[in-house]
């Protein structure tokens, strides 16, 4: 698990590190400008992944810990 990143910790989605990973291929191509430009908060986390709600009527999102750094 990567350090600083647990649950109630405040993320961005890092662009360079989602477009073209299998999770970004398994979706719409069309990723929303909302994952890059606001925070979301880490609701749970496993090995691996991170579950992430942002604060727009969508559902929350599973993404690998590398695809996220902590927001300032």
């Amino acid at each position: 698990m990567m350090a600083g990143i647990k649950k109630g910790t405040l993320v961005h989605v890092v662009k360079e590190k989602l477009e073209g990973s299998l999770e970004a291929k398994a979706s719409d191509v069309r990723l929303p400008s909302y994952l890059f430009d606001s925070k979301g908060e880490v609701l749970d986390l496993n090995d691996e992944y991170a579950l992430v709600q942002f604060y727009v009527p969508t559902p929350n999102i599973w993404f690998r810990l590398d695809q996220l750094e902590e927001a300032k």
